[in-house]
């Protein structure tokens, strides 16, 4: 088949996150099984307008905010002579409103939408932008086949007002063969719990300090480690000097490699994720790959990548003394802790990206051949 898959950011992009390991991962499979994709997305001062990640030919337009204007505009012009048997629009941010201006057969992919969330992690009239433009898409996709990453998201999709029988759930995937567990005794001598991810408002990292500080308060000598980067950054570094935690109980690791990701979560004790929201949470399933238990918030995508009381605890979100009451638990007892990461592995090891991708080829080869018998 000859894909055209359209997303706001590919993985070599400064912003990428996990939406964008997701299709590399998934799409990167597919055309190493000999199918033809091609990849338009947006750049960003300096980068190379064609490149070739992962067997994917890469066409970047535009840039974060233009993208989606010119991306329609460079398909019908610069990319027409192509027979694309499917177009895949990967929602992330603004949507491309695809079915209105796409000349081939169309495909939607969802991680999740914003909504009300929008408005914790950007400024007023971004997230009321996004809020705007959630609005109409089940009306414009209203036909379109859907693919969504967890049952979290095709609830809230149904909710919205997308048709049920039109949405098919696909789970991200982990790589297990090198998200790996490391032997007890190399594990931080010093409890260390990880977060990891962007630094963004709605991630509510604001949520683990103050569990680290009232741990510490009552004697648990905790340390966190913080390996991500974004705009919330510098505020979360005052939290923490507010609340009077110094580099032995918090440290700032700003951008890790994937060699330092990978140390990062099989050594630390405990991973905590307590995001309002998210479409899966595939750092609580890196984590499991390494038998790291997780603590997060029962929170849409979260709850879906968290098995409570066996891969780690779901705990009300907002609720301090319930964090708190988890991660302590966790921390002191070493065999439920190991019990756990057990069957985190094992969970983990059922959700392959060869799964992921070979679920999104079926699907697609369903979606192209149901068209044509509609025509």
């Amino acid at each position: 088949m000859n894909l055209l898959v359209m997303n706001w950011l590919d993985r070599e992009n400064p912003e990428a996150g996990g939406a964008e390991l997701h299709l590399h991962e998934t799409f990167g499979r597919l055309a190493e099984r000999g199918w033809k994709v091609t990849l338009v997305t947006s750049g960003w001062p300096g980068a190379p307008q064609r490149t070739r990640l992962d067997r994917i030919e890469v066409h970047r337009v535009g840039g974060r905010h233009s993208y989606p204007v010119l991306a329609p505009r460079y398909v019908g012009r610069s990319l027409s002579g192509q027979a694309f048997d499917l177009i895949v629009e990967d929602l992330n941010k603004a949507p491309l409103f695809s079915p209105l201006w796409a000349p081939s057969p169309c495909l939607l992919i969802v991680h999740h939408l914003f909504g009300a969330t929008g408005f914790q992690g950007a400024s007023v009239a971004v997230a009321a932008a996004t809020w705007l433009l959630e609005r109409p898409l089940p009306k414009v996709y209203g036909d379109v086949p859907v693919i969504v990453v967890s049952e979290s998201t095709r609830l809230d999709l149904i909710e919205r007002g997308f048709q049920a029988d039109r949405i098919q759930i696909v789970e991200s995937g982990v790589d297990a063969t090198r998200y790996e567990p490391v032997a007890e005794f190399e594990r931080f001598k010093q409890a260390t719990l990880l977060y990891l991810g962007r630094l963004k408002r709605y991630k509510r990292i604001d949520l683990i300090l103050v569990a680290v500080a009232e741990l510490r308060s009552q004697g648990v000598q905790v340390r966190l480690l913080v390996a991500g980067q974004g705009d919330h950054g510098p505020k979360l570094e005052r939290q923490a000097a507010d609340l009077g935690l110094g580099p032995e109980a918090v440290e700032f690791l700003g951008f890790v490699s994937e060699e330092k990701k990978l140390e990062l979560l099989q050594r630390a004790w405990v991973h905590v994720l307590t995001s309002a929201k998210e479409g899966w949470g595939i750092s609580n399933l890196e984590a499991s790959a390494c038998a790291t238990p997780t603590v997060a918030s029962d929170s849409p995508g979260l709850r879906d990548s968290v098995i409570d009381q066996q891969t780690g605890f779901l705990v009300p979100h907002g609720d301090g003394d319930a964090l708190v009451a988890k991660i302590r638990l966790l921390l002191s007892d070493r065999t439920l802790r190991g019990r756990m990461g057990e069957a985190a592995r094992e969970f983990a090891l059922s959700l392959s990206w060869d799964r992921t991708a070979g679920r999104f080829g079926s699907l697609l080869e369903a979606a192209v051949a149901s068209r044509h018998g509609e025509d």
